[in-house]
């Protein structure tokens, strides 16, 4: 069973940075994404950044182009996103996402597996 488990959300200051992990288990990924998607009270869940496990290639949403960077260590079977310079509007639940036969990156519905979320706020 593929389990996907974020971690590193918190509070911080807007200027300030968190680094979000999310640790898979369950099958091992090639040619697909790993997704970042995050959800604010009342408004849909939108995509952030996605990477190819086999590529490295990466997608950025244009709101963090610049601020946010995702990587992955495939050894460790681990998708991280730093992110920098972190702004209010950044405040929601993060989940990251997997595919399990690749699909749009950008677009939930193509992602199999997610993660129970983790909390990040960014206070002004």
């Amino acid at each position: 069973q593929v389990q996907l488990v974020e971690s590193g959300g918190g509070l911080v200051q807007a200027g300030g940075s968190l680094r979000l992990s999310c640790a898979a288990s369950g099958r091992t990924f090639s040619n697909t994404w790993m997704g970042w998607f995050r959800q604010a009270p009342g408004k849909e869940r939108e995509f952030v950044a996605a990477i190819n496990w086999s590529a490295g290639s990466t997608s950025y949403a244009n709101s963090v182009k610049g601020r946010f960077t995702i990587s992955r260590d495939n050894a460790k079977n681990t998708v991280y996103l730093q992110m920098n310079s972190l702004k209010p509007e950044d405040t929601a639940v993060y989940y990251c996402a997997a595919q399990a036969r690749g699909g749009i990156r950008w677009y939930g519905e193509s992602y199999d597996y997610w993660g129970q979320g983790t909390q990040v706020t960014v206070s002004s």
